[in-house]
């Protein structure tokens, strides 16, 4: 975690354009697939093993893709990507702030490419998991639900700390050039 400069009432409202559209998403998808998620339990589908597995994807899903996938990577990505834009306000950057901050555009090279082959698994995934017939496709909803809630806690306390404390997750998705000027500035105190 890096200390920032305070941002003025600007700044805070485009990092929080940039954090609200990430989490509008992730809320977008998590109302979605709750009902599906929900109905094997309403519906009695569930047999002692259907229990276990529904038990126990869920909670390896709130590790893996909670945990580690969202509040060790994801999560302080968007949030220092926002700070950053915050900064460093840029019209077309600041249009479309959420997806700057996903690293969809103006990042490295490495994430560029992870972060729209994530987008195409996932979109792959959800067209699959949609075929899937009750209780599979509830089991599987309901781990992406939990890790996707813990996802969005993990932002929204990331955003909070950094915009009320001034700490910033440390990120390394800003291309090279700029990165290198965003270094120099914080090694001179700029």
């Amino acid at each position: 975690m890096a200390e920032a400069q305070r941002l003025d009432a600007t700044g805070i409202a485009v990092a929080t354009y940039g954090v609200a559209g990430v989490l509008a998403l992730l809320a977008r998808a998590m109302w979605r697939l709750t009902p599906p998620a929900l109905e094997p339990i309403e519906q009695h589908m569930l047999t002692g093993s259907t229990w276990v597995l529904y038990i126990t994807w869920t909670l390896f899903n709130l590790y893996a893709e909670g945990y580690r996938g969202f509040q060790k990577a994801f999560s302080p990505r968007v949030v220092a990507r926002a700070i950053h834009l915050a900064h460093n306000r840029k019209p077309l950057h600041v249009l479309l702030a959420p997806v700057f901050c996903m690293a969809l555009f103006h990042a490295k090279r490495k994430n560029l490419i992870m972060s729209w082959a994530l987008v195409v698994v996932i979109v792959a995934l959800v067209i699959l998991v949609r075929m899937l017939a009750q209780p599979w496709r509830g089991i599987i909803d309901a781990g992406v639900v939990v890790g996707l809630a813990w996802g969005a806690a993990s932002i929204v306390i990331l955003f909070f700390r950094a915009v009320v404390g001034g700490i910033v997750p440390e990120h390394d998705s800003l291309p090279d050039d700029e990165a290198a000027a965003v270094s120099a500035a914080d090694r001179t105190g700029a």
